[in-house]
């Protein structure tokens, strides 16, 4: 499979790189990564990485603007994007061929050409892995920014490699990408340091969070005490790790008030929870999906659903 990308990449001389909605250091990582990567060994092609730029990630790119006409005859990739309704700039449809590279559940398989790893920590660590087949198949070189932004989505993902997802290949990689000229403390202080605005919110949750006699956690973050806060929404995603330092807490949900919608970000320490994810309008990992709800009596049918499952989990 790796070496059909491979190919195919070389029979086209505009490629588009797409990721997720509501992107992530993985979902950049892997997006620009590949674009770097594939900039240094095909110098006379023309690469660009499209979608809403997340500013909590400036640290790491910036997408590129590209116009309608650029589509035509373009190689179309979608890094770290499980199914077509998270695709980021609704023109990926537009392109001449359409290639999919994701570690999420293949629920969706679109695209002509789909390469899809459940067992990959990231789809940073995917792009490792092409590199790696290019380097035997053609000779590929890696850049240390391509290693600095895979480095990051690897990090990102695996929270600092704590996570079951990261295994002993996720370290191996990490240790290879490390041997690049980059700075690690850089990555990690642009990641994991906060605002105090963003400190005090998690001191909220800390304080206001529920949690039933299973484990099952979660809090209400609506429009007012985002407000109160001076926080958006974007931002809680650097908070929703939170609640997993906490003693005898089994799975937990942040809801998050936006304009028109309420975003659902769901973490477990053990019950399987993307197939609730998908009961609303989500999906994701084993233990760390996302999901979509638009009233607050949606929002307390999910906390029931949550609480029956970390019941039948213990």
């Amino acid at each position: 499979m790796k070496r059909q990308i491979i190919d195919t990449i070389e029979q086209y001389d505009k490629i588009i790189i797409h990721r997720h909605v509501r992107p992530d250091p993985d979902a950049y990582g892997s997006q620009f990564g590949l674009k770097h990567l594939l900039q240094a060994n095909y110098p006379n092609k023309t690469f660009y990485a499209v979608g809403e730029h997340e500013k909590t990630l400036t640290f790491l790119a910036h997408p590129d603007t590209v116009d309608d006409a650029f589509y035509q005859d373009a190689l179309i990739i979608v890094t770290d994007t499980a199914n077509t309704d998270r695709i980021d700039d609704r023109r990926y449809p537009n392109g001449a061929y359409l290639i999919k590279i994701d570690h999420h559940p293949n629920d969706d398989a679109y695209g002509d050409l789909l390469w899809v790893d459940t067992n990959a920590s990231s789809c940073s660590e995917m792009i490792y892995e092409l590199y790696s087949e290019g380097v035997k198949y053609k000779s590929w070189v890696l850049p240390d920014e391509a290693a600095r932004l895979l480095f990051a989505g690897i990090v990102g993902d695996t929270g600092r490699f704590l996570f079951p997802s990261a295994t002993v290949r996720t370290f191996e990689v990490a240790g290879q990408l490390i041997r690049y000229n980059f700075d690690r403390n850089e990555i990690f202080n642009s990641m994991y340091e906060k605002e105090p605005n963003l400190l005090h919110l998690q001191g909220y949750m800390y304080e206001n969070f529920s949690m039933d006699e299973n484990g099952a956690a979660y809090i209400k973050l609506t429009k007012e005490i985002l407000e109160k806060f001076q926080v958006t929404p974007s931002e809680t995603s650097l908070l929703v790790g939170s609640f997993s330092n906490i003693k005898g807490v089994t799975a937990w949900l942040i809801f998050i008030e936006e304009k028109d919608q309420i975003r659902v970000r769901l973490r477990s320490k053990g019950p399987i929870i993307n197939q609730l994810a998908k009961k609303y309008n989500g999906g994701g990992h084993p233990l760390a999906s996302g999901a979509t709800v638009h009233t607050w009596e949606e929002v307390d049918r999910a906390i029931e659903d949550l609480k029956i499952l970390c019941r039948d989990y213990k």
